[in-house]
């Protein structure tokens, strides 16, 4: 396929526009619920017209073609910010694809407009026609409460050359345009389009599309530069003019603190933009002059905050050397930079803001006197343009009157200043990891919940989450059981790693899946126990677990609910393994253990617990077990090397175990150090405060608190129990009461942006320390997997079965701890799940009945779905965080939403050979590989290149490798058609049906777009 975008010709963008309302109650993917209508006649004075908000798309891809300006006002904006022109510009820009990386903090690698200068001219014109239609065809507002604001760079004799002049003045006057004679006489060639739009108000649509132009300009332009420009477009031009800076102004010191002290030291900079740049010093009196200079013209000048910040290309991000950040970690220093300026003039100083700015925030930017507002980072995200509708309604309750009135200073002080703590632009607010599946995204049926296939025993989780915001309690709670047999235990203790996967986390934070679980055990265990008919054991066979642990009682647990003859073995005294004698009972109630241990007893596996450790398989086989699984737990004490150390190092486990059971044993005088900075260190650091004596308790690591394997949640509560936090400390002694480490620094980032600590040579701190407790990995006892034959590899691991976990010897399987190393609890469940399964397979006793299905009113549930979309939410209680999940797997539409150009489209088709009504088509003519849509994409995969693309025209279809499809022959509903290597042409008849060799699910998607979607067809 090719990276250059086309325009949409008028026509058919009019066409389009109205037949999809027509069709799917909706404009270039924007639902009509998503529509903001202005409500009050509450506007803002700007360049003589009337504002009816003062927020927008900023200059960038959102406002590159006219279908992204209609999307964009569609959803709320109402200051366009045109995307920047310069004089070079189409096939002699040198753009770098992929060119948008906006997974979190946003990246990107583009300058300006892709089009020619001309085309860029001619997008912008043909939105300006459709705004004023649809604002008065659709009743969303005036047509005259929207504003273009034209942007072009980046020197003087670029701006002055013919093209963009031309550009400037057609934008001034476009009436002797062709483009405004195309679209103008289309309009009144087709009034029978409309219901409230006539010839006369044709007629009126004004000819000057702009009266004001922000300046863009080039890293290193010197002052003098950017001051003749700026005159030159006061004065020669007559436009209302703001300056775009850079936030460069702050100076590289503030930048790289900030920056790091805020999580982001990752970012790879130096300080030569810091020298080369404006200088704050000289940006202050330029400022004052050419505010004179407009004032004495009538017209308005301001500065535009901010460019893009530029950091190094460290680990192949984006093609090239240097890319620009923006998005969340912008905004402490926008905001900061718009404090310093507005401080320098006292408040007289017009702001046009961009770097950050979403719904946390975007009220308060203009409660300071700052607007308009334009975005585009967050708007990049899932949601894409429909977060505008939010947006905007926060913007139109925060209303202050029609007039800029200063800025409030003082107020602008404080939102800079708590701009470097708040938890929205924190980096450590994001979890660590990919939302990516390791799956290629399908052609056809490509929906899916990142959070169930990221969840390792696949657990239901849209359906349990909609059942519990439902009140339907004991629904939900089969729903889990039905995959997890320990509903409450995973409900509190899970690492949920679902929740990374979570689509929310692209919104504000992910949905609280584990909570509602919990909900959904405490509200239904109980009339779903009483309800649980108890299997009738009758195999012809007998299968031993070893080990009472996650992994051993998922193995009984489904075992037994398939009438299997199942016993558990423990050397403990109490099933339940590490959770059991190891969770403190402030992480974990007992009760909680005991209502999971019942369901599992319920499902008929039976115990004998305080056996001998040292276990014999061969005696296991005497008694007539056929099948063994391993689950012995990692309960082998991890290794911390002191040296010298002259008093007991405590292991962790052995820590907890005494605080759970004989608390009042414990000495462990003052100050305590716990050494990790797993899950398990947390536990250890929060119990040790909880410990009579204990004044102090230090987690000690030798990186800093972002790099923490420990869950987010996890080191919020350690600290709220006052636990501290050492960081960039690595121990080597302990002697006399001195916990000796080495100071350590973050080197540079590796591929994955991870920083691995080094020493700083002849730094060290020392810690006055009673006792030092390390929770550094526990391992496995290897020793009594060798004594009953079974094999470990080089590296000390056990030899099994890549699929079924079998070990060296017939019929003895392993899973959880003793297979992997430390497990969390659902990778021992799905390993328990997975033994089940085989030995069910073996037996030929059936598949394993993983499915507890519940009913939705599908149309119901369609609706709420689509009202998410975009909206951002605050977590609530548990059990109405199902109102937050977005439901992936019934709509996920994510490449359809972040795409600023609406080059992917989802399209309803029904047929038997497609298990989901919506399907994905890729639209080659409007895409530029922008790269957006993959980074969302929660398959490993690029929606661009790897969903089901249309062609517009066989050259293109030619020139790319895409699965796809070109329409030949209208009359013959001829199409020619490319899966893979093979290309074939096909035939429909005028029933649908298809005349080729192609799947049946690839016929019905082409045939719908061709039915239902011919607006697509160029």
């Amino acid at each position: 396929m090719s990276d250059r975008m086309t325009g949409i010709p008028f026509a058919q963008l009019m066409r389009w526009a109205f037949k999809e309302r027509a069709a799917e109650d909706s404009i270039f993917g924007v639902a009509s619920a998503k529509f903001f209508r202005k409500s009050n006649q509450n506007t803002l004075a700007l360049f003589g017209a009337e504002l009816e908000n003062p927020l927008g798309p900023a200059a960038g891809p959102h406002t590159q073609l006219a279908q992204n300006i209609i999307a964009a006002y569609l959803a709320g904006g109402r200051f366009f910010e045109l995307k920047t022109v310069q004089i070079l510009d189409g096939a002699d820009l040198p753009v770098a694809k992929p060119c948008i990386l906006a997974q979190d903090e946003g990246y990107n690698v583009e300058w300006s407009t892709e089009l020619t200068v001309p085309d860029a001219f001619n997008e912008y014109v043909k939105a300006w026609f459709v705004l004023h239609i649809l604002a008065e065809e659709l009743g969303l507002g005036s047509s005259r409460g929207f504003l273009f604001n034209m942007s072009v760079g980046y020197d003087l004799a670029g701006i002055q050359s013919p093209k963009i002049n031309a550009f400037i003045e057609g934008l001034k006057d476009a009436s002797r345009t062709p483009i405004w004679r195309e679209c103008r006489e289309f309009l009144l060639g087709n009034l029978g389009m409309f219901e409230r739009v006539d010839r006369a108000f044709i007629e009126a649509i004004p000819a000057r599309v702009c009266d004001s132009i922000t300046l863009s300009t080039l890293h290193g332009c010197p002052p003098e530069e950017i001051e003749r420009i700026a005159r030159y477009l006061l004065t020669e031009k007559g436009l209302h003019t703001y300056v775009k800076c850079n936030p460069t102004l702050l100076g590289y010191d503030f930048a790289r603190r900030t920056l790091d002290q805020m999580g982001y030291d990752y970012l790879v900079f130096d300080d030569h933009h810091f020298q080369n740049d404006l200088q704050f010093a000289d940006a202050v009196p330029m400022i004052g002059r050419l505010k004179n200079l407009a004032a004495e013209r009538g017209l308005i000048f301001g500065v535009k905050l901010s460019n893009t910040f530029p950091v190094r290309i460290a680990n192949q991000e984006l093609p090239g050397e240097e890319m620009y950040m923006s998005g969340r970690s912008l905004y402490p220093l926008t905001i900061n930079l718009a404090y310093r300026l507005a401080e320098a003039f006292a408040g007289d100083l017009r702001i046009s803001y961009s770097g950050g700015a979403d719904s946390f925030n975007i009220d308060r930017i203009y409660a300071a006197g700052i607007w308009p507002i334009t975005l585009a980072t967050t708007i990049l995200k899932p949601g894409g343009y429909l977060r505008l509708q939010q947006l905007a309604e926060r913007l139109e309750a925060a209303y202050h009157g029609p007039e800029f009135n200063g800025i409030d200073v003082a107020r602008l002080r404080s939102l800079a200043e708590s701009a470097l703590t708040d938890s929205h632009h924190l980096k450590e607010s994001r979890e660590v990891g990919t939302r990516k599946l390791a799956k290629d995204v399908p052609l056809t049926d490509c929906f899916i919940a990142p959070c169930t296939v990221g969840c390792p025993i696949g657990q239901d989780v849209p359906e349990y989450l909609r059942l519990v915001q439902e009140g339907r309690y004991r629904e939900a709670f089969a729903v889990i059981a039905a995959k997890n047999p320990l509903p409450f235990i995973t409900g509190t203790l899970c690492n949920h790693r679902c929740m990374t996967k979570c689509t929310r986390i692209d919104y504000e934070t992910p949905v609280g899946i584990r909570a509602a679980k919990l909900v959904a055990a405490e509200r239904g265990f109980a009339e779903y126990s009483a309800g649980l008919k108890r299997p009738v054991i009758d195999s012809p066979f007998k299968v031993a677990v070893i080990g009472a642990g996650p992994a051993g009682l998922a193995a009984g647990y489904f075992l037994g609910r398939q009438g299997v003859d199942v016993t558990i073995l423990d050397r403990k005294d109490k099933i339940g393994g590490i959770i059991q004698h190891i969770a403190p009972g402030f992480r974990i109630s007992q009760a909680a253990i005991d209502h999971d241990l019942e369901l599992v007893r319920s499902m008929g596996a039976k115990f004998r617990l305080g056996v001998d450790g040292n276990f014999s398989l061969a005696a296991l086989r005497n008694e007539g077990f056929k099948y063994i699984f391993l689950a012995i737990g990692a309960w082998k004490p991890g290794r911390l090397k002191l040296a010298p150390c002259d008093r007991e190092v405590i292991n962790v486990l052995d820590f907890l175990e005494t605080f759970n059971k004989t608390p009042q044993n414990l000495a462990l005088g003052k100050n305590v150090a716990v050494v990790g900075a797993g899950n398990s260190a947390m536990d250890a650091a929060r119990a040790a405060k909880r410990v009579a004596g204990v004044e102090n308790v230090d987690v000690v690591y030798r990186r800093t608190r972002q790099y923490m394997p420990a869950d987010r949640d996890e080191l919020r509560l350690a600290l709220a129990d006052g636990v501290q936090f050492k960081e960039l400390l690595a121990p080597l002694s302990f002697q006399n009461g001195v916990l000796r480490c080495q100071r350590m620094e973050l080197g540079a980032p590796d591929g994955s942006g991870r920083r691995s600590p080094v020493p700083v040579p002849g730094a060290w701190d020392d810690l006055a320390v009673d006792s030092v407790i390390a929770a550094v990995g526990e391992g496995i006892e290897t020793e009594l997997l060798t004594d009953n034959g079974i094999g470990l590899d080089a590296e000390g691991r056990v030899q099994a079965d890549p699929e079924t976990h079998e070990t060296s010897l017939a019929n003895v399987f392993i899973g959880g701890d003793a297979l992997r190393g430390p497990a969390t609890i659902v990778e021992g469940i799905a390993d328990g799940a997975r033994f089940a399964r085989i030995v069910l397979e073996r037996e030929n006793l059936g598949a394993l009945d993983l499915a507890a299905p519940a009913s939705f009113d599908t149309e119901r549930q369609l609706s709420e779905i689509k009202l998410k979309k975009g909206l951002l939410q605050t977590p609530g209680q548990p059990e109405s965080e199902g109102g937050r999940c977005l439901e992936c797997d019934t709509v996920c539409n994510l490449c359809t939403e972040v795409c600023p150009n609406r080059a992917n489209i989802a399209v309803r088709v029904h047929h038997e050979a497609l298990h989901n009504r919506n399907q994905i088509v890729h639209l080659d003519a409007i895409c530029n590989e922008c790269g957006n849509c993959e980074a969302f994409c929660p398959y490993d995969s690029a929606p661009y290149r790897d969903k089901f693309t249309l062609y517009a025209n066989q050259a293109d279809f030619e020139e790319s490798r895409n699965a796809g499809f070109l329409l030949l022959d209208e009359e013959a509903r001829r199409f020619r058609v490319r899966l893979g290597e093979q290309t074939a042409d096909v035939t429909f008849d005028s029933a649908g049906r298809c005349h080729g060799a192609i799947p049946a699910a690839i016929a019905a998607l082409i045939w719908a777009t061709y039915q239902d979607y011919h607006y697509l067809l160029r």
